[in-house]
């Protein structure tokens, strides 16, 4: 029998949901949930929506092949780090592959939540007891916000990717980018027509809202129109398109009508100043901070996490933010003695050339020792070449990464999360701090660029003490990378304003310690540009999806070369 594309044994799982085993004579099951039967009731409408939103979770399972990983270890401002043996971690920060199935469930998983949107879709209509046509649009609302979101990822991931709007298995080649976006953008414009148009906190938290789909409208556009060279977001034929203008006024309608804002200080967006450690870090002591939580005004849409989590027994690894973990400090660091910064596997180290950029250019912006680690003046027993760390450059970002804590009876705990979540005490689940993917500051910052205009610019400026700035692009670039660092967006910046070879290829040459001894970062597969160039920035098609297409699908430039493949140093 052919083999359909991406993922058959998804499709069975849903089959299996689905479908019923009756009798043929049978006209309607009794006994088994089919499309005829599910969802019927709001609550199942309900179970609906919530099994589009645990893919979420899925993905970040096997966190390092995913979006957020990949965007974060090849942007400039970090490099990959992690032990000797951490191949997957340095391969990203060189745009290089280093397994031939490289972002294969993270494939697996954002086309199992469009399965899911789809058949959402197909079937919210059959449901007989919603409170109003209106909560029925909000619905259908969530589940096209969340299928334009999964589809730009992957968009923003491998560049051109199969194109699938229905529950029907295909098997069809890479749609061209311009006509996935198209549907990206309709996606998002029935969402922002069809969600509720009141204050965000009137939606579940964790929930997309009206004002996450207008913020989520102008990302698209701006890396669609600045990658591609457009001047507009298409529409799928016939419908016309997403102008400029149209974007700025959903944004402008985001700013005033949402209820979002900008909390009241920038370190108060970070764990590290929750109630059992901020006043035991030097940093943050005696200074009146208190985090704002998960789910703050400044939240527009994040992943959420909780304490419900093992490694897969009963429930879901990927309910615990693994970014955390992965981004945290080598054995030998991590414990008391790098308080509050606890352990993880060395991913990530910042590229001290972004410390040096930004002490340089903006010498009394306080988001950069509020973002970014310095172990020279904060960490004066930090151990260099833990667990043979790699890529070490004595600078790590604070945004994502374990906050150790002490209890009531100054006993070390290795999360605050233990003490204010009940989470487990175990290093490596006890994380729930929700994964922002889209923060207030970001949509002001979008608004001035689109506008050209500083307003929202100088807002986000004056909440750190800034002055004024007139508008300008390259002053807009440079305030998207103090204010948005580690939050997962320079890489796609890069791109889509025409820089990312030039600022990648900057990486060559900088100081690190690879297992405590001094050294350089080299150029791999032809040096940082070299690789840029040959991929245009996307990633290797999982090889275990081509094989499932019996070809149809083919891989991406660049790769399956041996210019390609990272064995390490």
């Amino acid at each position: 029998m052919k083999k359909k594309i991406l993922h058959i044994a998804l499709t069975v799982c849903f089959i299996l949901i689905f479908a019923g085993c009756e009798d043929f004579l049978d006209t309607e099951s009794y006994t088994k949930q089919n499309t005829s039967n599910f969802p019927i009731t709001l609550e199942d409408a309900k179970k609906s929506l919530t099994g589009i939103y645990s893919t979420l979770s899925l993905a970040i399972s096997n966190v390092a092949d995913t979006h957020f990983y990949m965007a974060e270890l090849a942007s400039d401002d970090r490099f990959g780090g992690g032990g000797e043996n951490d191949k997957d971690m340095q391969g990203f920060d060189k745009l290089m592959n280093t397994k031939p199935n490289r972002f294969g469930t993270y494939w697996e998983a954002r086309y199992k939540g469009i399965f899911r949107a789809n058949m959402a879709l197909e079937t919210m209509d059959n449901c007989e007891d919603w409170e109003s046509e209106a909560q029925k649009n909000h619905f259908k609302g969530e589940a096209h916000f969340l299928r334009a979101l999964f589809y730009f990822e992957l968009s923003q991931t491998f560049g051109e990717v199969p194109l699938v709007l229905k529950t029907e298995a295909e098997n069809i080649p890479k749609t061209p980018a311009d006509e996935t976006y198209a549907q990206i953008a309709s996606d998002l414009k029935n969402a922002i027509e069809m969600m509720y148009s009141t204050p965000y906190t009137s939606v579940e938290a964790g929930h997309a809202t009206k004002w996450a789909a207008e913020a989520l409208m102008a990302r698209v556009f701006l890396f669609y129109t600045g990658y591609y060279g457009k001047d507009a977001l298409p529409l799928p034929e016939g419908e016309g398109s997403i102008s400029r203008a149209q974007v700025i006024e959903w944004l402008t309608d985001c700013i005033n009508n949402s209820g979002h804002d900008l909390v009241s200080d920038y370190r108060n967006l970070w764990p590290y100043t929750n109630e059992y450690t901020v006043e035991k870090y030097s940093f943050t002591k005696d200074k009146g901070l208190r985090w704002e939580d998960d789910g703050n005004k400044e939240t527009v849409f994040a992943v959420k996490f909780g304490t419900s989590v093992d490694w897969g027994d009963q429930f879901t690894l990927g309910y615990s933010n693994q970014y955390n973990l992965h981004f945290g400090l080598r054995s030998g660091n991590g414990s008391e003695s790098t308080f509050p910064f606890g352990q993880g596997w060395g991913a990530g180290p910042v590229n001290s050339e972004l410390w040096n950029e930004w002490r340089q250019t903006e010498p009394t912006d306080p988001r950069r020792t509020a973002s970014i680690l310095n172990i020279e003046t904060e960490l004066t027993d930090y151990e260099w070449g833990a667990d043979k760390q790699m890529e070490e450059t004595g600078y790590w970002q604070k945004k994502y990464i374990p906050i150790t804590a002490y209890d009531e009876e100054n006993k070390f705990v290795v999360s605050y999360a233990v003490l204010k979540d009940g989470a487990n005490v175990d290093y490596q689940l006890a994380h729930t701090q929700d994964l922002v993917l889209i923060r207030f500051a970001d949509v002001l910052l979008m608004h001035s660029e689109l506008a050209q205009d500083a307003t929202g610019l100088n807002r986000v400026r004056a909440r750190v003490g800034l002055s004024p700035v007139a508008y300008s692009l390259e002053v807009l670039k440079k305030e998207r990378r103090w204010e948005l660092a580690f939050e997962g967006l320079r890489y796609f910046d890069l791109m889509r304003w025409g820089d990312a070879a030039t600022q990648l290829a900057r990486q060559e040459g900088v100081a690190i310690k690879n297992r405590g001894v001094d050294a350089v970062m080299r150029a791999f597969g032809g040096g940082y540009q070299a690789r840029y160039e040959a991929t245009g920035g996307f990633w290797p098609i999982p090889t275990s999806q081509i094989q499932l297409s019996d070809g149809v699908l083919v891989q991406n430039e660049g790769w399956g070369t041996t210019a390609a493949e990272f064995i390490g140093w």
